[in-house]
């Protein structure tokens, strides 16, 4: 198959230039605004590179109009949150199936013109939920699945990321352009816990910052106190000491849930299951971009009943104009 790639210069593009290639396919055509791409070299150095995305989509209509085994098949997506939505556009408008890093998009309403023009070119949308492919995470499901009904689970869930200066100053520190903490780096979580524990029914939000975001979800089958930071100052003691930069943990009614392990190795399965014909797309991708939306137009609430432990010592919270409190997740 042969692919394009949008982002080329960006922090996640290795990995879906090392998927593409151990899948066994081919890059063809890569752009990105930035030309520190010699990172090419190390898969694809044949690969035509554009600074200007007009051009990409010129030579990608190009090659559509050719011969068969010319069309690029699939288009990956790894540039700014804000940029998907219409970088999906474009590979669907060359008859290719995008493969779309996540958010897939940054407003939930987006996500119905996509089902629409999925329709229109008859060609499919395909997002990058990689926890889902944990093997820990998979035996979890299954348990749970088989589980007879019972009250809601404890669930506690801290992700937090060393981020330096140079994040607020990037596209990834505007709310507008990143969606903020919460689909920025929360929302594979948000996701997992959808695809672990049914329907999201109602979400609380104690903590809304631009570093940091806490809140209570409460799903189907599971009560979820969550926490999320890009601040080095929230790190365990004991991950600075041993030089770490980054702390995943998730109890399940006090037990601890691994799923660290392989966490940064997943693109190539992901790429695996798309070309199986099993990807996740739209339909996978609405709840977990509905649960941030909520929780980015949600007031922080006044009472800390039911937040993350790690919420009594922030001290700085704030509220984001028109929201509201205990929200419904739509």
């Amino acid at each position: 198959m042969k692919f394009g790639l949008i982002g080329a210069a960006g922090y996640i593009a290795p990995k879906h230039l090392k998927a593409i290639h151990d899948t066994g396919n081919q890059l063809v055509a890569a752009v990105d605004p930035h030309d520190c791409v010699g990172r090419l070299d190390g898969f694809f150095p044949q690969a035509r590179f554009f600074t200007e995305i007009e051009r990409f989509d010129r030579y990608l209509e190009k090659c559509r109009r050719g011969e068969e085994e010319n069309r690029i098949k699939y288009v990956s997506i790894c540039s700014p949150n804000y940029l998907h939505d219409a970088h999906v556009r474009l590979a669907l408008r060359v008859k290719a199936d995008a493969i779309c890093e996540k958010p897939l998009v940054i407003s939930p309403w987006n996500l119905d013109a996509l089902e629409d023009l999925e329709s229109e070119h008859g060609c499919r949308v395909h997002s990058v939920l990689q926890l889902r492919l944990l093997p820990s995470l998979l035996e979890l499901r299954k348990e749970l699945q088989e589980q007879v009904a019972r009250e809601r689970a404890d669930v506690c869930l801290t992700y937090i990321t060393r981020r330096g200066r140079w994040y607020d100053a990037s596209w990834k520190g505007a709310r507008e352009k990143s969606g903020g903490v919460a689909l920025n780096i929360g929302i594979h979580f948000f996701d997992l816990l959808h695809w672990l524990f049914g329907e999201a029914e109602q979400s609380k939000v104690h903590l809304h910052g631009s570093r940091k975001m806490a809140g209570c979800l409460e799903f189907e089958r599971a009560k979820v106190r969550w926490f999320l930071s890009t601040d080095a100052d929230d790190l365990p003691d004991q991950v600075v000491e041993d030089g770490g930069f980054a702390h995943r943990s998730m109890t399940y009614d006090g037990q601890e849930i691994e799923f660290s392990g392989g966490f940064t190795d997943l693109h190539t399965r992901v790429y695996e299951e798309i070309l199986a014909g099993r990807g996740t797309g739209i339909r996978e991708a609405r709840p977990s971009i509905e649960i941030a939306h909520s929780i980015n137009n949600s007031e922080t609430e006044l009472s800390l009943v039911d937040a993350h432990p790690l919420v009594s010592g922030v001290s700085a919270i704030s509220t984001p104009v028109g929201g509201q409190r205990a929200s419904k997740v739509a």
